[in-house]
């Protein structure tokens, strides 16, 4: 398994998409610091400001970004014909996956986390003693909703991967996993009641917030399950995403 997992780890490394895809996501870092200083400029010239902190307003791009890395993981071995070379190499296909699933989500929780944390930071440094409505409370109380956000990231990226591998398509998977983080939350809103918010709340980018019991919206109120339920529901997305991938991995021919 060690063996595996490093030659998961080599053709991770070795591919330039990889770096494209980190550097995307550590674009939010200078996103963060340029709205920064945008809204205390705000704040200077009219005394007050509120805002949405970066290191929220700017998360999907660091979701998409980074759940390329798990799409690309497995089809992009599929695009060159290379995934039969590497079920040669290793034809138990569960353990293949689960090599490439524990490569995907180290890479991405740890750079989601620096990003992340990065932002925080960055922004907290720009914008001084100003108040522009960013999160205030310390940096200690702020750690678990960042490093909730980082898994939400780390999440996505293994859907990503569990869809690639189970539509064997880089386009398919990425509209796939947009459509998770993006359409689907936006159509049940139109649901009718009570179904609308019951199943926004089960949306992957309203489990974040439900992480650590913050506020969902003004609409949709506090969290409506509570942490360990939407961490389960969270979890349940890339449980799935793999399941899938790893039934057509294993029933269909390289």
């Amino acid at each position: 398994m060690r063996a595996v997992v490093s030659s998961e780890w080599l053709k991770l490394r070795s591919v330039a998409s990889t770096y494209y895809a980190l550097g995307v996501a550590g674009l939010m870092v200078v996103l963060g610091v340029v709205w920064s200083v945008y809204v205390s400029g705000l704040a200077d010239a009219r005394g007050s400001v509120r805002a949405a902190a970066p290191e929220e307003g700017f998360l999907p791009l660091v979701q998409i970004s980074l759940a390329v890395i798990g799409v690309l993981a497995v089809t992009a071995e599929h695009a060159t014909g290379m995934i039969r070379t590497s079920l040669t190499v290793v034809p138990a296909r569960g353990v293949l996956l689960f090599a490439k699933t524990a490569v995907v989500t180290a890479v991405t929780f740890a750079a989601a986390t620096a990003v992340i944390m990065t932002t925080y930071a960055a922004s907290r440094l720009v914008a001084g003693e100003r108040r522009l409505g960013f999160n205030e409370s310390s940096f200690a109380e702020n750690v678990p909703t960042l490093l909730a956000s980082a898994l939400s990231v780390t999440v996505l990226a293994v859907v990503g991967l569990g869809l690639g591998a189970a539509i064997r398509s880089t386009a398919g998977a990425l509209v796939s996993v947009v459509s998770l983080l993006f359409v689907l939350p936006g159509i049940a809103n139109y649901l009718p009641a009570p179904w609308n918010t019951r199943i926004a709340a089960l949306m992957l980018p309203n489990l974040t917030p439900q992480l650590t019991g913050e506020r969902l919206s003004r609409r949709l109120g506090d969290g409506i399950l509570p942490p360990w339920a939407a961490l389960l529901a969270l979890l349940a997305y890339a449980a799935v995403a793999l399941g899938a991938g790893l039934y057509v991995l294993s029933k269909r021919d390289a």
